[in-house]
């Protein structure tokens, strides 16, 4: 049995993979030549600080800047398919980034808090139900807006190297040889996918909101926006724990709605795509040892 990877990371890219290790990033990536381009990097010490091994606050720490390097990854990704005379960078790149934060943080956060504090006061219900009719709009927007985006080719291709990069960490945690053939017959399901993390944390979100109590609509709307880290580092937690626990049958039952969210960004990858997630998970092994 290989070991396990706690401080592994994996995201999808435009027709490639991004794998991290406690020192090193690389990816790799199908060019529109049929070739695969891999690109890799160090991991900047915040990975191997003190800040990184406080519970809590590490989930911060490693979601933050593995934000960044998915944006900067996805970028080199973006502009290999597009070519020399494309390139999404500078400016734009960061004008592209602050509309899309906003735009998500209104439609995800915002909008269901104001639609449940509007049927609240509506119907006079209490503060827990009106929470939960939140989270329930929250959730429905992300699993309507992820199958909607699902249904478009393109996103459909960076949903099934999701899957690839699913399928050779679970093949590399049983022990297997890293072969497409091989690593194809495992599940694109994952305990420790990005997937998880966010219905982790609209669940908890709903409990935390709860135990504010009543208040006023702009008051709500500025703790959902300020209390945003904090929820995101305990759904952290709960991810790792849960992932270091799953021997337990409470805990696999607690994690099948995760992982029942994933088929929604996942898809069965081909073995062309399987190459190029190897390829990148390789890469990264070999720049940790």
């Amino acid at each position: 049995m290989s070991e396990k990877l706690p401080n592994y990371g994996g995201q999808a890219v435009i027709e490639g993979v991004m794998m991290r290790g406690k020192r090193s990033v690389a990816m790799a990536m199908r060019a529109p030549d049929g070739k695969i381009q891999v690109y890799t990097e160090s991991l900047g010490g915040i990975y191997q600080s003190s800040l990184a091994k406080i519970p809590f606050l590490r989930g911060l720490v490693i979601l933050w800047d593995t934000l960044g390097l998915g944006i900067r990854f996805l970028t080199i990704s973006a502009n290999t398919q597009t070519g020399e005379d494309e390139k999404l960078e500078g400016p734009m790149l960061y004008i592209t980034l602050s509309v899309s934060l906003v735009l998500g943080v209104g439609l995800f956060i915002l909008l269901p808090a104001g639609l449940g504090q509007l049927a609240g006061r509506l119907f006079s219900w209490n503060h827990w139900i009106t929470n939960l009719l939140e989270g329930v709009i929250r959730l429905a927007l992300l699993v309507g807006y992820i199958w909607g985006v699902g249904k478009m080719p393109d996103l459909a291709r960076v949903f099934a190297y999701h899957g690839a990069e699913h399928k050779t960490i679970n093949a590399y945690e049983a022990g297997v040889e890293l072969f497409p053939a091989n690593v194809a017959r495992y599940s694109v399901e994952h305990p420790r996918c990005g997937t998880a993390f966010l219905l982790t944390l609209i669940l908890i979100s709903i409990v935390i909101f709860s135990l504010l109590g009543p208040l006023p609509l702009g008051i709500g709307m500025l703790y959902r926006i300020v209390l945003l880290p904090v929820l995101a580092g305990l759904a952290y937690e709960f991810i790792r724990w849960t992932a270091d626990h799953l021997k337990s049958p409470i805990v696999r039952l607690i994690v099948r709605p995760n992982l029942a969210l994933q088929h929604l960004t996942t898809r069965e990858p081909t073995l062309e795509m399987i190459e190029v997630a190897i390829t990148a998970f390789n890469t990264m092994i070999a720049q940790e040892s």
